[in-house]
């Protein structure tokens, strides 16, 4: 089945409809347990917001309206007691939600619709009714209601529906509904006046299901047709024209006036008592950021903020930059606020809720609670105590934004020269790619273009993905995850897959860097102290953190990173550390004796898991124990590490429970993990940073199961972050306090890169070792070593390993 994708007009501006009451009763089923700490239920208004959020980013909208029920009947109760008479009776906590949502969609620059005695449904249908005639505008209806598919014409009214949950999206034009049923859209309630709704309570024909009125309607379009062909050619000639029993087909005949009732009610008004108008300027430039902010800091939508952020394009009063200084407007009056201060309390902020990414002073007066800037850094401090969170701020990042700050301003020397040479050789080599691609299509296409990439793979080569995915769009997707299950099915798979990367590398890294540099020939790439919900550090301009090394093309980029004259380059790498806080966490002696005693934790496992007669070679066995020990860490259910190792689930069973066997007290503290997410909201790292974890109490089984897997990584990863921040600020102060022969360039995930005068590399070198291990002393860390692995050389590629 083929969906048509959404694809931008220059001439045409865009509407998008929203069936309020269809989004939020998804969202509550979806979501059923969200509460803020003040008990107020929020799951509903959260999958509304979101699904907002992710029909801009899709579909890009010039406006947006919003039709909603209203309490009380209906012309459809009048017309027939029983309908909707089978729906349980609304919740309190979704009622709740329901009346909220409005004032929620206005902050947000959406007006709402509603008629007194007709749908939502009936509302919408009206809207495209008054708008047929605007020829330069395109509506798309956003529900989660098959309903809608009614009211779809040619490609000037779609439908975007949950197909599954709140993201498995997919929108449907004229085309997309008559492959999904066989017919247009004009008989979508003539579907429901045979086969019924049992949601609506809609009887339709007693004893005839869908598939039956489908195959009628095939045949003949709609209700009248069918009783005309039944009049013409008989019960028994219906039946063998279309393949529908002749039972099925005289019950249709015996029962017109109950199939016509039927449609009458599955029918969407188009005639409700509304004064529409297009809005008087874009969404955007009705949205009212602030309220909407406030609301989502009510609602306690950790996540949402920086979505809702970017999606409303507020940035907020910047942070400005070290020795600047800003004249800050806030609600109440211009207020002078020094930068390094502005900066602590948007770092405060983070620290009391690491998903408010990179805060601004709005998110700063809005935490605490204040329209001036004082008051609120006041509050947010107290908080910080309150939570116990002193020692994260103060102590490992408050002290690391000048480290940061000396990073940037010192830069890391590039070798335009190597990077011109590569690019020379990679973009040869992209097109000697591009041309095997071009032969194996038989035609020249974009080979950057998911739908004409599509069109060669699946329509051209025939080529077909198991369980193929969709785009949000509908298109066929692409990604790279797809285009894994077709390598084997032609060898045009591993040349576009060659491509991307080349491409990316080109166009990320090796042609952009020359641009970046100073004259000095240095790279001042920007560190995000507050960028990331993890704790760790993020960059940009270029983002070093995802410089790739996995494959030789993306570690040939590495060497472009040089050592100034008269320095080298020292790199230090904590080694296996996630496991190794496991084990100190966890409090498990097996895992940590590992660790004590110097062994290879993988060939370990390996031996515990695998055991010596299980006929596997031991290369093999310790690539599977690897994949095990940090799955375990990820969250990795008995599923997932199935499909990691290739194996059966059975044999991924074995090993799960093998695993767990070897290591009781590492499976009780992950356990234990879960069950004080689920009872506190949030898990804790060594240092008692905190992560929220939303999704942990759903009865939703996919959505508590991404939850646990976040809850069982963020205290190992978030203390790994906690760890070499400490390391380092320790090892700048000790850069300061001997008169700085090294300085610290680059921090990339457990890395840390420095650049040391030569004649000194000896003696920095097992004291820079030292403090990277130290970090913990012996008691904190249980005698469990974090070992620290050192490389140098002149490039940050090519180094030898330090002894």
């Amino acid at each position: 089945m083929s969906y048509t994708g959404l694809v931008a007009t220059k001439d045409k501006k865009r509407l998008i409809i929203l069936d309020t009451h269809a989004i939020l009763h998804r969202a509550y089923h979806a979501l059923p347990d969200f509460s803020s700490s003040k008990g107020m239920p929020t799951g509903a208004l959260y999958g509304l917001i979101s699904t907002l959020v992710k029909v801009i980013k899709d579909l890009g909208p010039d406006y947006i309206v919003a039709a909603v029920d209203l309490p009380g009947g209906t012309f459809r109760d009048a017309a027939y007691e029983h309908y909707k008479a089978g729906r349980a009776e609304t919740q309190d906590d979704l009622v709740a939600q329901i009346k909220v949502a409005p004032e929620v969609l206005m902050a947000l620059g959406v007006p709402v619709y509603s008629a007194k005695g007709f749908e939502a449904d009936d509302v919408i249908g009206t809207i495209v009714e008054e708008t047929k005639k605007k020829k330069d505008l395109e509506i798309v209806i956003a529900t989660g209601d098959a309903d809608a598919f009614q009211l779809v014409q040619g490609t000037r009214v779609r439908v975007f529906t949950m197909r599954k949950g709140l993201t498995d999206t997919v929108i449907y034009d004229e085309d997309g509904i008559k492959e999904r049923y066989g017919f247009g859209p004009e008989s979508v309630p003539d579907l429901k006046g045979i086969a019924g709704d049992p949601s609506d309570n809609i009887k339709g024909i007693v004893g005839v299901g869908q598939g039956s009125a489908l195959k009628l309607l095939q045949k003949y379009e709609n209700l009248k047709g069918i009783y005309a062909a039944i009049k013409k050619e008989g019960v028994e000639g219906v039946s063998a024209a279309t393949g529908v029993q002749k039972r099925f087909v005289q019950l249709v005949a015996d029962n017109k006036k109950d199939a016509e009732f039927s449609k009458l009610l599955a029918t969407i008004r188009r005639d409700a008592p509304i004064d529409f108008a297009l809005p008087s300027g874009t969404w955007k430039e009705r949205a009212d950021a602030k309220k909407a902010l406030d609301m989502l800091a009510e609602f306690e939508f950790r996540a949402l903020v920086p979505r809702v952020r970017d999606m409303l394009g507020v940035k907020g009063q910047e942070i400005p930059a070290e020795g600047e200084m800003n004249t800050t407007p806030t609600p109440s009056a211009e207020t002078l606020v020094p930068p390094e201060e502005l900066a602590k309390a948007a770092l405060a902020v983070w620290v009391l809720d690491s998903s408010a990414t990179t805060p601004a002073l709005d998110d700063v007066l809005r935490v605490g609670k204040s329209d001036t800037f004082d008051e609120a850094y006041k509050n947010i401090l107290a908080e910080v105590k309150k939570n116990d969170l002193e020692f994260v701020l103060h102590k490992i990042e408050e002290p690391l934004m000048p480290v940061l700050r000396r990073m940037e301003s010192r830069g890391v020397e590039i070798d335009k020269k190597y990077l011109e040479d590569l690019s020379k050789e990679y973009h040869k080599e992209l097109d000697a790619i591009a041309k095997r691609i071009y032969k194996a299509a038989g035609e020249e296409f974009n080979i950057s273009s998911p739908k004409q990439l599509g069109d060669i793979l699946f329509d051209k080569l025939g080529l077909q993905p198991e369980k193929q995915k969709k785009t949000a769009t509908g298109q066929r997707s692409t990604r790279e995850s797809e285009l894994e299950k077709l390598r084997d099915q032609h060898p045009i798979i591993g040349d576009i897959l060659a491509y991307r990367e080349l491409s990316k590398l080109l166009g990320t890294y090796i042609d952009t860097i020359p641009t970046l540099l100073d004259q000095d020939s240095r790279l001042h790439t920007t560190f995000i102290q507050t960028g990331t919900s993890t704790g760790r550090l993020g960059s940009e301009n270029p983002n070093v953190q995802n410089i790739p090394i996995k494959s030789e093309s993306g570690r040939r980029i590495r060497n472009a990173f040089v050592a100034s004259k008269g320095h080298e380059l020292v790199a230090f790498d904590y080694s296996q550390i996630e496991l190794r806080i496991a084990a100190l966490m966890s409090g498990d002696e097996e895992l940590a004796d590992i660790f004590r005693n110097g062994r290879d934790v993988h060939a370990e496992v390996a031996a515990r898991v695998f055991g010596k007669d299980s006929g596997v070679e031991p290369y093999e066995q310790r690539r599977r124990a690897k994949v095990i020990n940090f799955g375990i860490l990820y969250g990795m259910g008995v599923n997932a590490l199935m499909q990691t190792l290739g194996t059966n689930r059975k044999e991924a069973q074995e090993f799960y429970n093998q695993y767990f066997a070897a290591f009781p007290r590492l499976a009780a503290y992950l356990d234990e993990i879960k069950a004080d997410a689920a009872r506190k909201g949030y898990v804790e790292t060594f240092f008692g940073r905190r992560r929220y974890v939303e999704g942990i109490k759903s009865t939703i089984p996919y959505v508590k199961a991404a939850a646990e897997r976040f809850a069982i990584n963020a205290p190992m990863q978030g203390t790994s972050a906690d760890i070499i921040k400490l390391a380092m600020v320790n090892i700048d102060k000790f850069f300061d306090e001997t008169g700085r022969h090294g300085h610290l360039l680059l921090q990339v995930h457990d890395e840390l890169v420095f650049e040391i005068e030569k004649s000194y590399v000896k003696e920095y070198v097992p004291k820079l070792r030292e403090m990277m291990e130290q970090v913990l002393d012996e008691k904190a860390r249980k005698n469990i070593p974090f070992s620290a692995q050192g490389e140098v050389g002149k490039n940050w590629g090519e180094m030898e390993e330090l002894k």
